[in-house]
């Protein structure tokens, strides 16, 4: 049976040129969308929509998957916000939160990218560097703008004994688009990939009964150039349960 992937979806604003009105989009990138497709999976866009929604949302599908976008709100990390931190959507992190609770309830996996990562880590009590010139150590170009995503540009390494080393060699190349790290991990969670400077690139839970997995890079911007990044979404279909 084709296992559906529910993807949590953003929202943004644009004015139409044409007659001046204000209109609000729920989205995600296609390429999540291709990338699920092409695993032979169905993709399902959740909107936006409010936390006691999350039950019915997680009983339609197999898999949650959590894409990137703004920065999480550092209050839910018990952290006061820094000049540095980028753009805030709260409505987005209560349901994705909401998901996140009601998906582990429900024993169904979940799998995040880029901010879907940051935010696993800070449900579980976790926490963040809220802008990586905070951290000198972490020397590594992790905003390779204007080198675009489809191409690598570091090296990370996977721990083995881990969902990743289920489908990736030890060392791969990966894309790198963050201004922001984890810091201190959840308790419920361990560390399973690090780029050359330490910082962290992937996190697992080892919660009962539970499958979480996190990746700091995009493979969903990747996988036309990159096979190992399609990998992580034929592995979401067929092995991620």
């Amino acid at each position: 049976m084709i296992r559906k992937i529910g993807i949590a979806g953003n929202e943004r604003k644009a004015i139409n040129p044409e007659d001046q009105n204000e209109y609000t989009f729920s989205y995600t990138p296609k390429e999540f969308v291709e990338g699920v497709t092409n695993a032979g999976g169905l993709p399902i866009i959740l909107p936006l929509g409010k936390p006691e929604q999350a039950k019915a949302y997680i009983e339609l599908i197999d898999v949650l998957l959590l894409a990137g976008g703004q920065d999480v709100d550092p209050s839910l990390y018990n952290q006061e916000p820094h000049e540095k931190l980028g753009e805030l959507f709260k409505e987005r992190d209560a349901f994705e939160l909401a998901l996140i609770k009601e998906a582990v309830r429900q024993k169904k996996p979940i799998a995040g990218v880029c901010r879907g990562m940051q935010l696993l880590n800070i449900a579980f009590g976790g926490t963040m560097i809220q802008d990586l010139s905070l951290e000198p150590t972490l020397t590594l170009a992790h905003v390779q703008s204007p080198v675009p995503l489809s191409e690598t540009t570091h090296d990370i390494t996977i721990e083995p004994n881990s969902y990743l080393a289920e489908f990736l060699p030890k060392t791969v190349a990966v894309n790198s688009y963050h201004h922001q790290a984890i810091s201190q991990i959840a308790p419920d969670f361990k560390v399973t990939a690090r780029a050359t400077d330490g910082a962290v690139e992937a996190i697992e839970g080892v919660i009962e009964d539970s499958c979480i997995l996190g990746v700091q890079w995009h493979p969903e911007q990747g996988f036309k150039t990159s096979p190992t990044d399609q990998q992580f979404f034929t592995y979401l279909v067929e092995t991620f349960k």
